[in-house]
C-alpha cells in the first residue's frame, strides 16, 4: 500500500519555492566572478548588489549593513568569534568587555562556539529560561555588567518555537553599553522582523529556512559597529567575509525574500489554523501528553509535544514508515541520543524530553495533511506505548 508523503519538518529545512527554483535555473549560466572587472564579472556584481538591496530592505537595514555568508551558523560564529580577536582595531565594546551573555536554549552553533570561547578564556554566562522557554529578564539585568561585551539571544527557538522579546532585551543591553546579537534564523521570513525596531547590532538569518537554497545566509551588522572577519583572504563583502560570493545562492535568497513579502502574512494565518487543528486532535485522541513552548508567543507552524511512555526516535521512525516526516528536535543535533537541551532547560524531565517530537509545518501543508498526521500519530503512540510497557513487564 502506497502511503501519502507529508513533510512536517520545515524548521530543519524548507523545500525550494517554485519561483526560487525558476530564477535559479534561469541564472545557471551566470558564472562570472563578481570580483572580476570584465563584463562577466560586472554582470554577477550587479546581480549580487541588487540582491543585497532587496534583502536589506526586507529587514529594514541598509545595503552596506548586509554581509552574505554560507549559512546561519557561519553568521552566528562570525559574531561570537569577535571576542577571540585580539587586534585593537576589533575592540568590541571597550577595554575589558570580554564576556558574553547568552541563553541555555540557543542553537548548537551558538552553544558550541560559546563553549570554545570559554575554553580560550572568554567569559560566557548562560541565562535560564522558564517552563515556556522565555529567558529570565531579571537574571539578565542582574548579571549584565561592565565586563559584558555582547548579549546573544535567539529570536525564535528552533525546537519549541518560543519567541523572545528581543526589543526589550536590546534595551537592557544598550542601557549597559553592551552590543546585542540575535540569531533570527527561525524568525526571518516567518514573522515580521525590523532591525531598527528591535534595535539590534547584529542579526543572523538563512535562506533555506524560508524556501530558499541551502548554503547561503546573511549577517546584518549595524553601521559603525565594531567587527572582525571570521574568514580572511580577499576583499569580498567589503572586506568582511573573504571568498568568492555564491552568486546563484544569493539570487535564490533574494527571490525567497520576494516571495516572503507576498506570502508570509497569509501563510502565518494558515499555519496558525493548522496548528490549532492538529493540537486539538492530539488533545482529543491521545492521553498523557504535554505541549512544549509558549502558548501565545510562538511560531505559528511549530508544535512540540511530549508523549509519556513513548520514545521520540521510535515515534519518528514509525511515522516515517507512514510517509510522515517530523523531528525529535534540532536537525543539527540529530546524531545525538541525548535528550533535547532545550526541553531540559525548560524543566522537562529527561524521560519526557526523550518522548518528544517537533512538528513544523509550511506553505504546502493542508488540513488533509493535518488530519492524516493526527490519525497516524494516535496509532503510533498506542503501538510504542504498548511495546514499551511490554518490555518493562518482561524486565
Amino acid at each position: 500500500m502506497k502511503h501519502k508523503k507529508i513533510y512536517m519538518d520545515h524548521n530543519a529545512t524548507t523545500p525550494l519555492h517554485p519561483e526560487v527554483k525558476r530564477v535559479m535555473k534561469e541564472a545557471m549560466d551566470l558564472f562570472g566572478n563578481a570580483s572580476s572587472f570584465h563584463a562577466f564579472g560586472r554582470e554577477a556584481r550587479t546581480v549580487i548588489e541588487n540582491a543585497r538591496e532587496n534583502v536589506a530592505s526586507f529587514i529594514g537595514a541598509r545595503p552596506d549593513e548586509i554581509i552574505f555568508a554560507g549559512s546561519g551558523s557561519e553568521a552566528n560564529n562570525t559574531v561570537l568569534n569577535i571576542f577571540s580577536c585580539s587586534s585593537p582595531v576589533c575592540a568590541v565594546a571597550g577595554e575589558g568587555r570580554r564576556e558574553i551573555i547568552t541563553s541555555s536554549i540557543e542553537h548548537p552553533c551558538v552553544l558550541e562556539i560559546s563553549k570554545c570561547l570559554r575554553e580560550r578564556g572568554t567569559g560566557v554566562v548562560y541565562l535560564k529560561v522558564d517552563k515556556f522557554g522565555k529567558i529570565d529578564i531579571a537574571q539578565l539585568e542582574e548579571l549584565i555588567s561592565e565586563k559584558t561585551g555582547l548579549v546573544s539571544i535567539m529570536t525564535a527557538n528552533n525546537e519549541i518555537g518560543t519567541i523572545q522579546d528581543i526589543k526589550h532585551i536590546s534595551k537592557i543591553a544598550h542601557k549597559n553599553g553592551v552590543l546585542m546579537h540575535t540569531d533570527a534564523v527561525q524568525a526571518v521570513g516567518k514573522i515580521p522582523i525590523n532591525v531598527n525596531e528591535l534595535d539590534v547590532d547584529f542579526l543572523s538569518f538563512s535562506a533555506h529556512k524560508m524556501y530558499g537554497p541551502k548554503g547561503v545566509g546573511a549577517l546584518y551588522v549595524k553601521k559603525d559597529t565594531p567587527f572582525c572577519p571570521l574568514i580572511r583572504g580577499g576583499h569580498q563583502e567589503m572586506g568582511r567575509r573573504a571568498g568568492t560570493e555564491n552568486t546563484l545562492g544569493i539570487i535564490g535568497l533574494s527571490k525567497a525574500i520576494d516571495m516572503r513579502r507576498k506570502e508570509m502574512k497569509e501563510e502565518e494565518k494558515k499555519l496558525l489554523s493548522l496548528k490549532s487543528r492538529l493540537r486539538e486532535a492530539i488533545e482529543k485522541d491521545i492521553p498523557d501528553i504535554q505541549f512544549n513552548g509558549h502558548p501565545r508567543d510562538s511560531l505559528t507552524g511549530t508544535l512540540n509535544v511530549s508523549f509519556e511512555g513513548a520514545e521520540g526516535e521510535s515515534v519518528l521512525l514509525y511515522l516515517d514508515l507512514e510517509g510522515i516526516a517530523v523531528s525529535t528536535g534540532s536537525a543539527c543535533a540529530s546524531g545525538s541520543l541525548d535528550p533535547s537541551h532545550v526541553l531540559l532547560a525548560t524543566g522537562l524531565p529527561a524521560e519526557k524530553a526523550h518522548g518528544s517530537i517537533r512538528i513544523s509545518m509550511g506553505r504546502d501543508n493542508t488540513e488533509s495533511d493535518v488530519d492524516y498526521v493526527a490519525k497516524k500519530l494516535k496509532e503510533v503512540i498506542k503501538k510504542t506505548r504498548y511495546i514499551s510497557s511490554a518490555y518493562k513487564r518482561e524486565k
